[in-house]
């Protein structure tokens, strides 16, 4: 993570810009969330893998408790508010979709009518080109030597840059202190303040301790995580042998997520 002379300048001329840079160097780092549940980039137990990704086998998800249960163990977990009161400022790591907003141009309208209309499973894609990393003038969203797209919230100065680099609408915007809305404090992960942006992360701080994401335990198969470089991980077999589909392949951000979508014969 670290920058050489040259960046720093730009980087802090970019900043002065956006009349961010005093407020950046003494507000940017909140003393109060400096206990971070996971170190950054550091990898300390098993599960260590060279590109983690997922599959998203739709076909698992039937009813609205199968949404709703990998919903509630990412945002339980992270401290996301399941509700703050306005739509507009609502924060969400995983959520449901559409099939025209997941997956845009290239809409087959032969395409069978229960996947046209089938809400799907989306996430940050955690992708292999990130452009919200190259947006990014602070290095608060980061990748990862592992892939994952991560984010140092306390380095986030609110500015929304990578938010506008998103192509997937992966990214939330805390508008107000979304901890009041939170109805029980996990203590496995820190919370978040007001003026940063936020969204998942693949469950970094559960990967270190050799545990799988939150959301892929409690899926009951609909998800499945792996390592995309080893060709005996499972996700890697799946991808392998059957045909899946990703988000917006046509902006060559190269995405970590992958949709199995058919019928119950993928089950």
């Amino acid at each position: 993570m670290s920058i050489n002379r040259r960046q720093f300048l730009r980087r802090a001329g970019m900043l002065t810009a956006l009349g961010l840079g005093g407020t950046f160097a003494f507000t940017g780092i909140r003393k109060k969330e400096v206990a971070v549940a996971a170190e950054y980039g550091i990898e300390k137990k098993a599960d260590l893998a060279s590109r983690w990704a997922m599959v998203v086998d739709m076909s698992k998800f039937k009813s609205e408790d199968d949404y709703k249960r990998v919903q509630e163990a990412c945002h339980t977990l992270h401290n996301v508010p399941e509700e703050i009161g306005n739509t507009k400022e609502e924060i969400k790591w995983i959520w449901k979709d559409d099939y025209h907003h997941t997956f845009g141009a290239g809409q087959n309208k032969y395409l069978d009518k229960h996947v046209m209309e089938a809400p799907f499973m989306v996430l940050c894609n955690h992708c292999e080109n990130p452009p919200c990393v190259k947006a990014c003038p602070t290095q608060a969203t980061f990748k990862r030597r592992d892939g994952i797209v991560a984010m140092d919230f306390h380095r986030c100065i609110g500015c929304r840059f990578c938010m506008a680099a998103c192509p997937f609408g992966a990214r939330s915007f805390n508008f107000r202190d979304p901890r009041p809305f939170i109805k029980e404090v996990s203590t496995e992960y820190p919370t978040r303040t007001a003026g940063v942006v936020e969204k998942c992360n693949f469950c970094y701080e559960r990967l270190a301790k050799g545990q799988k994401p939150a959301c892929v335990e409690t899926s009951k198969g609909g998800l499945i995580f792996g390592d995309l470089d080893d060709p005996n991980s499972e996700v890697r077999k799946i991808i392998s042998t059957k045909f899946t589909i990703r988000r917006k392949p046509e902006l060559g951000t190269q995405p970590s997520v992958y949709y199995l979508v058919g019928g119950d014969d993928n089950a």
